[in-house]
């Protein structure tokens, strides 16, 4: 579990997050949602470390990650996992050598525990067939795959992605997004997904916390997102043409 408590973040005059609270709960997938400008990227950073909040506090399993020792913070760095936007996979590597990557670096294993590591996770991810094809050799969706397979090939604790579905197709969006339930369910993951694509929040959105410029502006479920009492979040759910009509129809049910 993470708790969030009353985190600021300020760059020079610029006040990114203003007091933002939150808690992403083990085993369920956890959604950070906004618009372009709301905030939503700098508060990943400040999850993952990359930034220190200006002010307030951020606790792994109720430890203040600002307070933690060197040796404390390499092992809670041990225990995330990051699925990168662009998928940042390696090109002159392998799949099975992306894979294996995290591997060499942080864990103390013989090269057959590792290798039969890397082969499970990328059975796990369909793409047993896959080892020695390069990214260049790889679709969007494989790719997005591999880098599933990368970040929790260590078995971590925390899993963080960044717009996993950015730039795919609406099919193969709806596959990661059921691979990114799935694993969070059986490695029992904190999972937090930075995501702007509405079909990701009503397919797989247990906890969803929404940001307008900097501040949380609501919280809740993918069922009660629809029917929530806020402009902000009416104005960004329904913005489509699809989700309007929703709308409409489950505003008629209630009339009835």
């Amino acid at each position: 579990m993470i708790k969030v408590e009353n985190i600021t973040k300020i760059f020079g005059e610029n006040t990114v997050l203003k007091g933002v609270s939150a808690q992403f709960e083990k085993g369920k997938t956890n959604l950070i949602i906004g618009q372009s400008g709301s905030g939503k990227t700098v508060f990943l950073k400040c999850l993952l470390g990359l930034f220190q909040p200006t002010t307030g506090r951020i606790l792994y399993e109720d430890k203040d990650s600002s307070k933690l020792t060197t040796a404390e913070l390499q092992f809670l760095r041990n225990d995330i996992g990051m699925v990168f936007q662009g998928s940042a996979l390696f090109d002159s590597m392998t799949i099975f050598e992306n894979v294996r990557f995290p591997l060499e670096m942080f864990m103390n294993q013989s090269n057959s525990e590792m290798d039969d590591r890397v082969s499970e996770v990328l059975k796990r991810v369909n793409l047993e067939k896959a080892h020695s094809k390069f990214p260049s050799e790889a679709s969007g969706g494989m790719q997005k795959r591999v880098a599933i397979a990368r970040a929790i090939v260590h078995n971590p604790k925390y899993l963080f992605c960044d717009e996993p579905n950015s730039g795919l197709d609406p099919q193969t969006s709806g596959l990661i997004d059921e691979l990114l339930k799935e694993i969070t369910e059986e490695y029992n993951t904190t999972t937090v997904i930075n995501t702007h694509d509405m079909n990701s929040v009503m397919e797989i959105g247990e906890k969803i916390i929404f940001l307008k410029d900097g501040l949380l502006e609501w919280e809740g479920t993918k069922n009660e997102i629809l029917t929530a009492d806020n402009k902000h979040v009416i104005d960004f759910v329904y913005s489509s043409k699809l989700f309007k009509t929703m709308r409409q129809g489950m505003l008629e049910d209630l009339k009835k």
